[in-house]
């Protein structure tokens, strides 16, 4: 079975790429896409929200599998975890490329003037490391390491959220929403951490594979 799902897997979470990357063609030659009246901002837009959709699919992995008791869901945490780290440099190449035209002095003077760029862009370098790190050579080589590694992942899910808030204009209620869903999802390992502690009278130490 895993032979079948992984690819299919694969092909779900590529997706989001194939569909935008479909839109792009079609304003290359000159047909009707779904883009609207400022193409290249719509491709930002659409490349930033799967991009913190897939941080936060990376995030919850564990916990649905705790949840619904499906643990053999596990086995593709770090296929989302990669493509979470494909879509934020997406994201990022598709602001450079779009919107500055590949003037990299431009991003640079955006990070260091635009908070949301600042943490959006320091939320794509803490990836770096993370995605560069998540083969099983690395887990065996780095040891315990790897996994207080690996938990960057939720400070990088915060900066996500300050990063989707900050350059929000208008309706903030979906940067609320992701705000929201990430408080439940760190309040729901630090109950675990509590209890486990609770019984067992030391803290817990997560399993290998990614942070719990």
């Amino acid at each position: 079975m895993p032979r079948v799902a992984n690819p299919l897997v694969f092909l779900i979470l590529l997706a989001p790429f194939l569909y935008g990357a479909w839109q792009v063609t079609l304003i290359v030659l000159g047909e009707l896409h779904e883009l609207g009246i400022d193409p290249a901002k719509a491709i930002v837009l659409y490349t930033g929200e799967w991009a913190i959709r897939f941080i936060f699919a990376a995030l919850a992995v564990s916990t649905i599998a705790r949840v619904t008791g499906r643990k053999q869901i596990l086995r593709y945490r770090r296929m989302v975890g990669l493509f979470a780290f494909f879509y934020v440099s997406l994201h990022l190449a598709s602001y450079l490329g779009f919107l500055l035209g590949f003037r990299f002095d431009e991003l640079f003077a955006d990070v260091v003037k635009r908070p949301y760029m600042t943490v959006g862009f320091l939320a794509w370098a803490m990836l770096l490391p993370l995605a560069a790190t998540s083969n099983r050579a690395m887990v065996r080589r780095l040891g315990r390491r790897w996994i207080t590694l690996h938990r960057l992942v939720y400070p990088i899910a915060v900066l996500s959220v300050l990063h989707f808030l900050w350059q929000t204009r208008a309706d903030v209620g979906e940067p609320i929403l992701y705000g929201a869903l990430l408080t439940a999802l760190l309040g729901e390992r630090v109950y675990r951490a509590a209890a486990a502690r609770r019984a067992s009278g030391k803290v817990p130490l997560p399993a290998q594979g990614g942070p719990a």
